[in-house]
């Protein structure tokens, strides 16, 4: 049966031999200096999750928050509306941006776009273009790269586009310690504006030691998991957004419900994991199958594994 994600077992030694006190370095700073060359943004925050890194994000923005109508995650919405801010949401191919859409929206000075590297984790989003668009038109670009840290071709988590970059290394994402995250700026005082949240949002030595031993291996499981999910994509019909890297497979289907449930009790054994059912915002707002590649053990990321899930689907459809 199919695994689902955990930290490497290195990651989980050196996590435990800091809780022990038998490991004391500063993780922290190690993490730091890995961040700013994937980023290549010049500052860096840990925070304690994803969500709070958003948080220090959305609170140091003054104007409008711009979010994709679909594809992008819920918590932007809702993290808006707690600091008060007004959200306009932009129509999307998708979830794929197209920022000749922002023209036909009104919004205030100093407004942020904020966005997931992957629309809905099944495409990739074009990051040069958005930021070009968004650079022209004073829009601050707000890059949730959760999902697309590591990527060796450098369009995605990329600070010379995205002007914000944040990140959950929580379970099952790239950097998969089960708690913690960051985010990054060029922008010397970003982090003076956003002080409180920062204090609000510190993380630990053991979450900083696992997202560490992690960010070594981040670049070569995110290019395991795009070419497994490729694979899938080449050999499954219909499939939403199949010319775009992606890091999972979403298939329309008016049946989607009772597809979805056939295949959790084929390939899963708590009947979960990584099928899941749109419509559902941070995919699709449409019926279909959502099969997250993302969330499956690399040990699964093998032909014969991926085989079997493309003869499954292909029987259900």
């Amino acid at each position: 049966m199919f695994k689902f994600k955990t930290p490497s077992q290195k990651t989980l030694e050196i996590m435990s031999d800091v809780a022990k006190g038998s490991i004391s370095e500063n993780f922290e700073n190690r993490c730091v200096e890995k961040i700013k060359r994937l980023t290549s943004h010049e500052f860096v925050e840990m925070t304690s999750s994803g969500n709070n890194s958003i948080l220090i994000a959305l609170s140091a923005i003054d104007g409008d928050i711009i979010v994709p109508d679909q594809g992008g995650w819920h918590g932007f919405k809702q993290i808006a509306k707690f600091l008060n801010k007004n959200v306009i949401t932009l129509k999307t191919d998708l979830g794929i941006i197209n920022p000749d859409y922002i023209d036909d929206l009104e919004i205030k000075e100093n407004s942020a776009l904020i966005f997931t590297s992957f629309a809905g984790y099944c495409g990739e989003q074009d990051t040069k273009k958005i930021s070009e668009y968004c650079n022209d038109n004073d829009i601050t670009t707000i890059e949730d790269a959760s999902a697309g840290i590591g990527d060796a071709q450098h369009k995605l988590g990329n600070g010379n586009f995205s002007d914000i970059i944040l990140a959950s290394t929580g379970s099952p994402k790239m950097i998969n310690v089960g708690s913690g995250g960051f985010i990054t700026t060029s922008n010397e005082e970003f982090f003076d504006k956003t002080k409180v949240p920062q204090k609000l949002s510190k993380t630990n030595e053991i979450i900083c030691s696992g997202i560490d031993s992690e960010l070594d291996l981040v670049e070569k499981n995110l290019e395991l998991t795009l070419n497994a999910t490729e694979h899938l994509k080449n050999n499954i019909p219909n499939v939403i957004h199949n010319d775009k890297r992606g890091v999972n497979v979403i298939i329309p289907h008016n049946n989607a419900k009772e597809i979805s449930w056939n295949l959790k009790k084929s390939l899963t054994i708590d009947k979960s994991g990584f099928i899941t059912t749109c419509p559902n915002y941070n995919r699709v707002k449409q019926k279909a199958i959502a099969i997250e590649i993302k969330n499956l053990s690399y040990e699964c990321l093998k032909k014969d594994y991926l085989n079997m899930i493309i003869e499954e689907v292909n029987n259900q459809l």
